[in-house]
């Protein structure tokens, strides 16, 4: 299992009452949120492995140098140099920390890579594994990792965590039109607001989806649009040549990244030795995690009174 970090505890952030807080006032609410979203995706899909993916950097230069809008609306500071900062509430920056040491005690790898997003640690992880995948995440980019003969899946928490839906080949292919390896391709044309991608001029959902039906690919519609007997209509292809620039490296920044390299971890789930349960007891008291902490310690199998 795979979880899409920032994705989760942003949810968390904006799905408990912020009125939840610790001795000194700081919010807890993003932490209980993502504990209790932790023990209900153990214990509803029962995995042996578990990786907590980060954005080492949200919004890596090389994207933003190839698209300059790519997630511009969410910058709340420029760093030169080094990772933007994101637009990010107070309350919920201050839990980051909490959150990591957290994963830490639990025994959750949190695995990042330097210049790169958590889809591309995810989409490198998904690739590499000998095992079933889930990747958990609110995030539609990630559609193009669904892979049925590999047994990859998303767990789309969009809807909420009571509504969670189960990514397959045909979920994709049912709502979009399109095979979950054209995903990326679709997500292109169509573009994307959140992400800052403009798309091609004219290309909706339901364009992008038939252009792809017939041509299989965006390389082979960038041909057809250059070939005069090619079977596309004059707008379309106009609305092709007319977005050359942006073809050219748009599915360098939509694609995800799946070569990375990262130091050995071991993602195995297994229920904590006394000292680890000791302490997640006692930053539960200090923090004020009510029984979120006790609900994540009986899904990682842990014996625990009242959970």
């Amino acid at each position: 299992m795979l979880l899409d970090t920032a994705s989760l505890y942003f949810r968390a952030f904006y799905g408990v009452p912020d009125s939840l807080k610790r001795a000194d006032g700081t919010s807890v609410n993003a932490v209980r949120g993502l504990l209790d979203i932790i023990a209900r995706l153990v214990a509803d899909f029962e995995p042996t492995h578990i990786v907590a993916c980060w954005d080492d950097d949200w919004r890596p230069h090389w994207r933003v140098e190839l698209i300059p809008s790519y997630k511009a609306h969410r910058v709340a500071e420029v760093v030169p140099g080094g990772p933007d900062v994101e637009e990010t509430p107070d309350p919920l920056e201050a839990q980051i920390p909490m959150i990591r040491e957290l994963l830490a005690v639990l025994g959750i790898p949190v695995v990042g890579a330097e210049h790169h997003e958590a889809d591309d640690v995810i989409g490198t992880l998904a690739t590499r594994a000998d095992l079933p995948v889930d990747v958990v995440t609110g995030d539609r980019d990630l559609f193009q990792l669904v892979d049925d003969a590999r047994e990859v899946r998303v767990v789309y928490t969009a809807r909420g965590m009571s509504k969670l839906e189960v990514v397959t080949d045909v979920t994709v292919v049912g709502k979009y039109g399109v095979l979950p390896s054209q995903y990326a391709d679709f997500a292109v044309l169509r573009g994307d607001a959140s992400d800052g991608l403009p798309g091609v001029l004219g290309i909706g959902e339901k364009t992008a989806a038939s252009l792809l039906q017939q041509f299989g690919d965006l390389d082979t519609l960038i041909a057809a649009a250059a070939d005069p007997e090619a079977p596309l209509s004059a707008t379309m292809r106009a609305r092709i040549s007319g977005a050359s620039d942006y073809l050219d490296v748009a599915p360098t920044v939509v694609e995800v990244v799946r070569d990375l390299v990262f130091e050995p971890f071991d993602a195995r789930l297994a229920p904590l030795d006394p000292d680890a349960v000791a302490e997640i007891e006692r930053l539960a008291s200090d923090w004020n995690l009510g029984g979120s902490a006790q609900r994540v310690l009986k899904a990682l199998g842990n014996d625990v009174a009242g959970a």
